[in-house]
């Protein structure tokens, strides 16, 4: 064997120091940081007062972003299941979707990869992601504490059926149900399960997921209102007070920042807080019929639109320990599909195998390193309609590429529909660039599932055949 020169030797050092220096050594487990993401449910960007609502107050949610990081630019899918999927997954909704209130079994979660990285890892809240008794644990979460899990979350009262997600919840604890009927309130049991797991995990890192019940519909009063009534079983209304339907609804968006502010409590309570990544965000965009006023002008709600308000929704960064230059506000894209990569960039997990790169940590922005993270451009996809967009444009068009539009936006929620004449060179160059992506995403769409979830679906198929037969 040849002899390695002097010159040779120091050039391969310096080679295998770089090489070592570029790729970070596995986090003890002391060092990795805890993690709770809260995703509220039907909330979007423009209900929180530090995004500019003027009618609804998050005191707690202003206080965290004022000392972590607030984005401006962070899209979901206009509803719940497919941004459920899309956020766990960390994929495109074209590759993995198989039908509302699904998640295919054969799927992995973010929960999955940080298990397996030595979290302990729970989920409380809404679920609407499969009835298996054994569904959340299948999917990575060792607890869980849900509504709308293995049944519907609703009971019979007065001859119809009332929702029971609120006052007197019908809830579950790890496929076990539970019937409360003692005044308790839904959310706040949901936190008290989070912030009990918090405490006895305190000496691990731990993953709290937390899909909100609040604040999606019924509008209806919470503890703190004036007009709560303890002993009813379940809403009265589902869309809220007719002559007002703001009004409880202020109340829900007030009752989740305190719940957020009940979470910072005990994470400072057991010791845990600077090391913790704290991120809350929404689901999808505001349901109708809320109009929020908001920076001098008034936002209907567009749940189930492919618009801004549709679309569009708050995103909070907040990690005493790892932020640097907390307080900023950045207008990066980012949409669901970057969860996946970022918690397992935090964490030292690695991403699945055969990730499809979908998603793009935000890590580097919140260490203030925005150069190391590129995102020109974010796509949605939902129910037979496609949209890619960058900070500026959006293309909405249907699935098969027909009937495409571009629309611009000068600022949230003002976006304006663009006739074809009218484009200018670099506007109509940005389409057909747009119109290509959504074509090669389109050749991904889903071809198989898994035997489990193809004879769910044959069950609740048939299940709706049934129904439908009865009336």
């Amino acid at each position: 064997m040849k002899q390695t020169t002097g010159h040779s030797f120091w050039i391969v050092l310096v080679a295998l120091v770089a090489a070592t220096a570029t790729k970070p050594a596995p986090l003890e487990a002391a060092e990795k940081p805890n993690i709770v993401l809260v995703m509220a449910d039907d909330m979007g960007y423009e209900a929180l007062s530090v995004n500019g609502s003027e009618s609804c107050k998050s005191p707690n949610l202003d206080k965290l972003a004022a000392a972590g990081v607030r984005f401006s630019n962070c899209f979901a899918n206009p509803i719940c299941t497919p941004s459920r999927t899309k956020i766990m997954t960390g994929q495109y909704n074209v590759r993995n979707y198989i039908k509302f209130g699904m998640l295919d079994r054969g799927q992995t979660t973010f929960a999955h990869q940080l298990k397996a990285a030595g979290y302990a890892t729970c989920i409380a809240g809404k679920w609407q992601l499969g009835k298996q008794a054994d569904a959340p644990q299948h999917f990575g979460f060792e607890q869980s504490c849900l509504w709308q899990h293995t049944r519907s979350g609703r009971s019979k009262g007065k001859g119809k059926r009332v929702d029971r997600r609120f006052v007197n919840p019908l809830l579950e604890f790890n496929g076990k149900k539970k019937d409360y009927v003692n005044g308790e309130y839904g959310p706040q049991v949901c936190t008290d399960f989070v912030c009990d797991f918090i405490d006895k995990n305190k000496t691990r890192p731990f993953l709290v997921y937390y899909p909100m019940i609040l604040t999606h519909c019924p509008f209806d009063p919470t503890p703190d209102s004036t007009d709560w009534d303890p002993k009813r079983l379940g809403s009265t209304t589902y869309k809220g007070d007719r002559n007002d339907p703001q009004r409880h609804f202020r109340d829900m968006v007030a009752y989740a920042d305190k719940i957020v502010g009940q979470i910072v409590a005990q994470l400072e309570k057991s010791g845990v807080r600077d090391n913790t990544l704290l991120i809350f965000t929404g689901d999808n965009g505001t349901d109708k019929p809320i109009v929020t006023p908001w920076n001098g002008t008034k936002v209907a709600g567009g749940k189930g639109s492919m618009t801004d308000a549709g679309t569009r929704v708050p995103l909070i960064a907040s990690w005493p320990a790892g932020i640097k230059q907390p307080g900023r506000v950045v207008n990066d894209l980012v949409e669901f599909c970057d969860v996946m990569p970022t918690l397992c960039e935090v964490s030292g997990a690695d991403l699945p195998v055969n990730y499809p790169g979908d998603g793009s940590s935000i890590i580097p922005v919140l260490q203030n390193n925005r150069s190391a993270r590129k995102k020109d451009w974010i796509y949605i996809w939902y129910r037979g309609q496609v949209m890619a967009r960058n900070k500026q444009y959006s293309l909405l068009a249907k699935t098969d590429g027909s009937d495409a539009s571009l629309t611009r936006y000068k600022g949230p929620f003002d976006g304006k529909k663009l006739e074809d004449s009218t484009l200018s060179e670099t506007e109509r160059a940005l389409k057909e660039q747009f119109e290509a992506t959504l074509a090669r995403l389109a050749k991904t769409r889903l071809s198989s599932v898994s035997k489990e979830s193809r004879a769910q679906v044959r069950k609740a198929k048939k299940a709706k055949k049934a129904k439908k037969a009865k009336k």
